[in-house]
């Protein structure tokens, strides 16, 4: 039985083969990437079925996935050693990085310079830079495969999580190993740093948590043994506590000393990944093909609940312990602070990079949420930075509701007619009184999201060419099954132009199919997509309206027509779709557009005829 303070949120199919690799944002806690056996990554919203985006131009399976900090990158490590890095604003592949000569279990994304880690079966841990497109240094010291990576939150150490029982921590700056943690008995599966203090949690097969001090590198304090292996732990974003999901439960840890504030029942097992948004704790698990997420309600969960005992406990979790921000210790190292060590080694063989937009595509399956997400973001996540220790501010996502910019005001001049400087920056006139804009700004602002809306053509293109082919086969039903599916309603609305322009093709089962759609529709904000939908309702009304009407009555119980059954069914579905129809027509007509108005009347009319 599932808790009142966790529950399960959704549990659906992600992958046409075994998912093998699941990734949260952690920034919003709202967005979920998955790899496969099917050599895709998959793209989500958390809690939503609909696949937002497939990345596809992997070789082979994927092994480990991962968002940058911002959420507008994904890197998804394969089988083969490959990296390929993601695009989700731009919908397209930036890089694929080789190297590794065994499949990548680990990567993680630098907190503000545009360098990865990848850790890989074949022991070594790696560090690239995006910009310059090739591995700039690789660790070598561990005996076996590499199972987690995690920078620190000011990027100047990374630590390493081994099959080999132990957690190595290096100094990027320096390139070289700073510590060997030995203490646990069995591989070491996940480690996490403190948000702002000097303190690594580990989480291992042996089935115990340690807590490990970063001025000394000695291991303060352990969780009790398990039942099960520790494959995910998390940090509270206040450093309060410790998140720990294991087996059938979420354990809640504080450490000096260490107590275990709390044990939640959760009906989940083997959590891949949790990140924390809104006082809710999000968990991620996949089995076979499927992907299930849950929820725990942090507002009932000690320390950060609003129970008495909250604020006692978290008081005593405060310490003098230094600040990664503030405070480091000591290091020797005669490379700059700032910047990671690079190699002075020469490339090996297998180590490339290549640009492989033409190679690799992202198709996107849900316009509608790929918009929600990304409209209005920058579409350059890939820029120079001359320090990894400089923070790079976060970009300003626009709602779709937000203007980027006033419009023009409407002059006489442009009541008939579109002019070129409405699009253009405006400026201050000059001493001579001319307005100057750069060549630059001009075709900064004529291309902006032009990648965007190219990658939306191109989606919406295959799209149109897959219900096409259905089409032609002669399966109306299965081109219409597969245009809803598909949830982009320029494609729908493409499609029904079509169908409204064929009375014929119209039956009952479409009328039962397509209804719902239309009533979405009809909300649009678009003036065609109203239009498309009425035109297609007053269709149904004028050819199916009697027949809807004269079904309405169940059939009597004295005799069987399986026939009738299932007609009383659709046309009394039917019906109640057309009467919530009515229903908004009624509460919109007043801030509707003279045409759709008029159409909208026309309908109103039609419908008082079944009634």
């Amino acid at each position: 039985m599932e808790s009142k303070k966790a529950w399960k949120l959704k549990d659906f199919t992600a992958h046409s083969a075994d998912v093998k690799c699941l990734g949260l944002g952690h920034k919003s806690g709202r967005v979920m990437v998955t790899g496969g056996d099917d050599r895709k990554v998959n793209l989500w919203s958390v809690g939503k079925p609909q696949c937002i985006m497939s990345l596809i131009g992997h070789t082979t399976s994927i092994e480990s996935v991962r968002f940058n900090p911002n959420e507008e990158l994904v890197v998804a490590g394969s089988f083969s050693g490959a990296l390929k890095i993601w695009d989700l604003e731009g919908a397209k592949s930036l890089r694929t990085l080789t190297g590794h000569k065994a499949g990548i279990k680990a990567l993680d994304f630098h907190p503000y310079g545009n360098y990865i880690a990848s850790g890989s079966m074949d022991c070594n841990v790696k560090l690239w830079d995006v910009r310059r497109k090739g591995c700039i240094y690789t660790y070598k010291s561990h005996k076996d495969a590499v199972n987690c990576l995690r920078f620190t939150p000011d990027g100047l150490w990374i630590a390493s999580a081994s099959e080999d029982n132990t957690v190595k921590i290096w100094d990027l700056t320096a390139g070289k190993l700073l510590s060997e943690l030995k203490d646990h008995t069995g591989p070491v599966n996940i480690v996490e740093f403190h948000p702002s203090d000097l303190l690594l949690a580990s989480g291992s097969t042996d089935r115990t948590v340690k807590f490990w001090d970063l001025e000394s590198f000695k291991c303060i304090c352990s969780s009790d043994t398990d039942r099960n292996p520790v494959k995910s732990i998390y940090f509270h974003p206040d450093g309060s506590c410790l998140y720990s999901a294991t087996g059938f439960s979420l354990k809640v840890y504080g450490w000096e000393p260490f107590v275990c504030h709390e044990v939640v029942p959760a009906a989940w097992s083997d959590i891949a990944d949790m990140a924390v948004a809104n006082s809710q704790l999000i968990a991620s698990s996949y089995n076979k093909t499927n992907v299930s997420s849950y929820v725990v309600d942090l507002k009932q969960v000690a320390p950060t609940g609003t129970d008495g005992k909250s604020d006692s406990l978290r008081a005593g979790m405060n310490s003098s312990r230094r600040s990664f921000i503030t405070e480091r210790p000591p290091t020797s190292c005669s490379a700059e602070p700032s910047e990671p060590k690079r190699s002075n080694t020469p490339p090996e063989k297998n180590e490339s990079n290549e640009d492989d937009g033409s190679l690799s595509r992202a198709e996107i399956q849900n316009q509608d949420e790929y918009h929600k997400l990304y409209a209005g973001r920058d579409t350059d996540p890939v820029k120079a930075s001359p320090s990894v220790r400089k923070e790079v501010s976060p970009r300003v996502r626009h709602s779709p509701q937000e203007p980027v910019r006033e419009p023009p005001k409407e002059t006489p001049q442009a009541k008939d007619s579109v002019l070129a400087e409405d699009f253009l920056p405006k400026q201050k006139p000059s001493a001579s009184g001319s307005n100057n804009v750069s060549e630059g700004e001009l075709v900064e602002v004529l291309t902006k999201g032009h990648s965007t809306m190219v990658a939306v053509l191109q989606q919406r293109s295959r799209n149109l060419q897959i219900v096409r082919t259905m089409w032609t086969s002669g399966n109306t039903k299965s081109a219409v099954d597969s245009a809803i599916n598909m949830k982009d309603k320029a494609v729908l609305v493409d499609l029904l132009n079509i169908i409204n322009s064929r009375a014929s093709l119209w039956n009952l089962d479409l009328c039962n199919l397509l209804l719902p759609e239309l009533k979405d529709l009809l909300c649009s904000k678009y003036e065609s997509h109203i239009t498309t939908a009425a035109n297609a309702v007053k269709l149904v009304l004028r050819n199916f309206g009697n027949v809807i009407k004269s079904n309405m009555e169940e059939p009597p119980s004295s005799f069987v027509d399986i026939s009738r059954e299932e007609r009383h069914k659709k046309c009394l579905a039917c019906y109640t779709v057309l009467s919530s129809i009515k229903s908004l027509i009624r509460s919109s007509q007043s801030t509707t557009t003279p045409k759709v108005a008029s159409d909208f009347r026309e309908i109103m009319i039609l419908l008082s005829g079944i009634e």
